[in-house]
């Protein structure tokens, strides 16, 4: 389809720190962080005003959109945790997709915005629990990954993967749907994944695994900082395709206990992304994480989508 990103291609935008904009931002309740609550909910206004500042962001640079599901919790396991069962979270899956499909539908740049579902860790993000082989984790995130194919996504992204059975697994269920799949690790302050494998080394397995069906990887929830040193292996630079990088340099443990939100410093945040692309031939698709908001993307569009079409023509 001609509205996806692809490795090396036209730049994309996509979102930012879609929970913490609406703690932090908008003082909304999310339990256990999971934003699919605001979809039948009374915040889903705010949901809507923050993806649609993103579209249009994308269609003031000219750029295609990446449009995420707020689904990063809707999985069985959280979905338990809020009293819902299998029939009200397919229902909630369901009503995130319809809910940025329509959103897309009434963009100017529809033509170029992908939906895409996002789909989390069985456990938390920053501690590598809930552990499965990648045969038990193709079975359980299986169940999402089709409901978001009978719903009729373009895409889906696994996010914030911080073990590599999980990725291999939600890479398998994907190739059995037939659908376009990305795989977003996140990495400590060290540049390795909190089980203490090393990012590129995570990319082989998956890709091995997987027969190479990934169409890209991205690193997610970590500052540039953290991860710019792991990023000398060859093979790692030709499949990183995204970077959706946290404002604050503080760990995943220092985030966990903050209170208050670190946004750091929108332009500093840009030049790092910059930074990126130097050593990121491949790079299409730009957003951010925890902390950041539509300032940040807004100076990461500035920055960075001149320098890929830039790079498109040379």
């Amino acid at each position: 389809m001609g509205n996806l990103p692809k490795l090396g291609g036209a730049p994309f935008l996509t979102d930012a720190g879609l929970e913490t904009c609406m703690v932090f931002k908008d003082g909304l309740d999310l339990p256990s962080f999971a934003s699919f609550v605001l979809v039948d909910g009374p915040g889903r206004p705010n949901l809507e005003a923050y993806y649609r500042t993103f579209l249009a962001l994308a269609e003031a640079h000219g750029a295609g959109f990446v449009l995420d599901t707020p689904s990063w919790r809707a999985n069985p396991d959280w979905g338990d945790a809020l009293g819902l069962d299998r029939s009200q979270l397919e229902t909630v899956n369901r009503n995130a997709i319809t809910m940025v499909s329509d959103l897309r539908a009434q963009s100017p740049i529809a033509d170029r915005v992908a939906v895409n579902l996002v789909i989390g860790p069985r456990g938390d993000g920053y501690r590598p629990d809930a552990l499965m082989s990648m045969a038990q984790a193709a079975e359980y995130h299986g169940w999402q990954a089709k409901v978001g194919a009978d719903a009729g996504i373009d895409m889906l992204s696994a996010v914030t993967m911080n073990y590599v059975e999980e990725a291999q697994g939600i890479a398998a269920a994907a190739a059995r749907t037939a659908t376009p799949c990305v795989i977003s690790f996140t990495v400590e302050t060290d540049g390795r994944l909190p089980t203490g494998m090393t990012l590129a080394e995570a990319v082989r397995r998956t890709d091995d695994q997987s027969g190479g069906s990934v169409a890209y990887y991205m690193v997610n929830c970590a500052h540039p900082s953290h991860f710019i040193a792991a990023l000398d292996d060859p093979g790692l630079r030709e499949r990183i395709g995204g970077i959706r990088a946290n404002a604050s340099r503080m760990s995943h443990a220092e985030l966990d206990e903050a209170e208050e939100l670190d946004d750091g410093d929108p332009a500093e945040l840009a030049g790092d992304y910059a930074s990126l692309l130097d050593a990121l031939p491949h790079v299409c698709v730009l957003g951010g994480c925890c902390g950041t908001d539509h300032r940040h993307v807004a100076a990461i569009a500035d920055q960075c989508v001149p320098a890929i079409r830039a790079r498109q023509s040379a």
